[in-house]
């Protein structure tokens, strides 16, 4: 039984990497289309070698590239808030009610104040 339980758990974690390299070679914008033909061929027709090659060859550069889209998604969505907030008249200076329970929220998820605390003051907030 533990046997099957691992050989399961490693044919996971073995699919789980083919497709976060597939995943990065798809993603990663320097390569141009014949890199990434030639990359998935080999990683798809012999996938032992052709994954660890992959992660010996460009390892280091699949943690920079998801952090830079991580980095891009978190400015995008920063802006996203920003544009939606000055669309909805909040000034520039976040005097809304969004940012002011996006505070009160910090305040409490840091252990600053009680969820009682927060409730109230979410409250006070929302009746103006």
């Amino acid at each position: 039984m533990f046997w099957t339980i691992m050989w399961v758990f490693l044919w996971i974690l073995w699919f789980m990497l083919l497709f976060r390299i597939i995943g990065d070679i798809f993603r990663d914008d320097a390569m141009n289309g014949w890199g990434k033909a030639g990359w998935t061929a080999f990683v798809v027709l012999l996938p032992f070698l052709g994954c660890f090659v992959y992660l010996i060859a460009r390892g280091k550069g699949m943690g920079r590239r998801e952090l830079q889209r991580a980095r891009a998604n978190e400015q995008e969505f920063q802006e996203y808030i920003r544009a939606a907030a000055t669309a909805t008249g909040t000034p520039p200076g976040g005097t809304g009610h969004a940012d002011q329970l996006a505070k009160l929220a910090d305040l409490k998820d840091h252990g600053h104040i009680t969820a009682e605390e927060y409730a109230r003051a979410k409250e006070r907030i929302l009746a103006g």
